[in-house]
């Protein structure tokens, strides 16, 4: 099939691109660089299944002729990262909610199938863990920039489902979990390459908040296989689906086993979160997903656990580092 990826020289984007070519598929990738990096895809742009082009997803008129070339388009363009969000509400917003708009205007007319990207952040303060596709989400107010990000992709999902509704396009909408793995980076806050990169340099490694919230993290082969099988299935349609792995751990016990793993002498520190962020940022204590029914869907199942999604990622850094000196 035809693919356009959306924000596909970001992190999960490059990866499913990868995914996408090793299948036989041709892939076009759209991406600002805002976020993504060309390192992502560097190793893909000599292969001849593989295109990209540098520009905004709001730029309707592009943006219109790669759907039209496309069979399948996956959405991950988006602001990302909490770090981000906090700093950059307007940007937050208007990225996030406009560009899904753009997407599914342009893809209306084909009637091409548009998977289109969530969070688990939208699950906002609900305490019903873990939490399923069809719970309440419960937002925190609109005071606090932190929930900015899960309102605009809880939007996204209203729209692309009413788009379902009312005009039959073919949509799905995935949920991620805290997706990791190689080629992800700590700038926006992403706390297992932070985490990792403090500890090989013998940093602090620094903790946000008290260190009890906890998180289920994926490894990002694992959500790309879901994310085929998502795409390719005639019973997902009009569906919104989580992608996650059941393992959780708290970030104090996160900082820990990467300080053990990485032999590291760094200390670990506790951070409060409005030295981190801003005054009154508040976080989701825990995210943990119910993952019933995407395994009934396409029998997805999380294949690999945190011990080896760390050592990857130590591995990974570790190689890159060396290719810098």
């Amino acid at each position: 099939m035809r693919a356009l990826l959306t924000g596909g020289a970001g992190f999960v984007g490059s990866h499913l691109a990868e995914a996408l070519l090793d299948a036989g598929h041709t892939v076009e990738v759209i991406d600002d660089l805002s976020t993504g990096l060309l390192d992502n895809i560097a190793h893909l742009t000599g292969r001849p299944n593989f295109r990209y082009i540098i520009d905004t997803v709001m730029n309707e008129r592009l943006v219109g002729e790669m759907v039209d070339r496309s069979d399948v388009v996956f959405h991950l363009a988006a602001a990302v990262g909490v770090k981000l969000i906090v700093e950059a509400p307007v940007r937050t917003i208007e990225t996030n909610v406009h560009g899904t708009e753009v997407v599914l205007t342009q893809a209306k007319r084909g009637k091409q199938r548009v998977v289109v990207f969530s969070t688990s952040e939208v699950y906002g303060k609900s305490t019903a863990v873990p939490f399923t596709e069809t719970a309440d989400l419960v937002m925190g107010p609109t005071s606090k920039h932190r929930w900015a990000y899960a309102c605009s992709k809880a939007l996204d999902e209203f729209l692309a489902l009413a788009y379902f509704k009312e005009y039959e396009l073919p949509v799905v909408v995935v949920r991620l979990f805290n997706t990791v793995g190689p080629r992800q980076t700590g700038r926006y806050g992403m706390v297992i390459p932070t985490f990792v990169g403090q500890a090989l340099a013998g940093q602090p490694i620094t903790v946000f908040g008290d260190g009890t919230q906890s998180r289920a993290f994926t490894y990002v082969g694992d959500v790309v296989s879901g994310l085929l099988r998502l795409a390719e299935s005639p019973d997902t349609i009009g569906e919104v689906f989580n992608i996650g792995n059941h393992e959780e751990i708290s970030m104090m016990a996160l900082a820990e086993r990467v300080k053990a793993m990485t032999g590291s002498p760094s200390d670990i520190v506790l951070i409060p979160y409005d030295q981190a962020y801003e005054a009154g940022f508040e976080d989701m204590p825990r995210r943990v997903p119910n993952l019933q029914k995407i395994n009934a869907a396409v029998g997805y199942t999380p294949t690999v656990g945190l011990n080896e999604i760390l050592q990857r990622v130590i591995d990974h850094e570790r190689a890159a580092a060396a290719s810098r000196r």
